[in-house]
């Protein structure tokens, strides 16, 4: 057993590398059909391959704060001087703030997904 073990071990990092080696080819062929943190979608064979794309986006906590405290709305800000995100995102739909006042402070993540479904 252990060494089956050690043999399944072996192969799930030749598999792995492999499988991630192709994620890298299909990213790239969606960044240029598509476009760079675009969704794509490709069938071929029977096969649906799609990229899912998930936006996040997060305020930098010491220029938001100074920012914050420049337009004396330091109720958005928490405790332990970290912007309170939420009322900020209530605060600009309230239109009590603008997005243009806050440029700069946001740091804006894309993580890429490949997904293989049978069509």
């Amino acid at each position: 057993m252990i060494a089956r073990y050690h043999c399944l071990m072996k192969e799930k990092k030749t598999i792995e590398d492999e499988m991630n080696a192709l994620k890298e080819v299909f990213h790239h062929f969606f960044d240029k059909h598509t476009g760079v943190n675009q969704k794509g979608e490709l069938i071929e064979n029977g096969l649906k391959l799609q990229r899912q794309i998930r936006k996040t986006e997060k305020y930098l906590p010491e220029p938001t704060v100074k920012k914050l405290e420049e337009l004396r709305m330091s109720e958005l800000i928490e405790v332990k001087k970290i912007p309170d995100e939420q009322k900020i995102s209530a605060s600009i739909k309230l239109g009590l703030l603008n997005e243009e006042d806050l440029a700069g402070c946001k740091m804006i993540n894309y993580s890429k997904a490949i997904a293989i479904k049978e069509v």
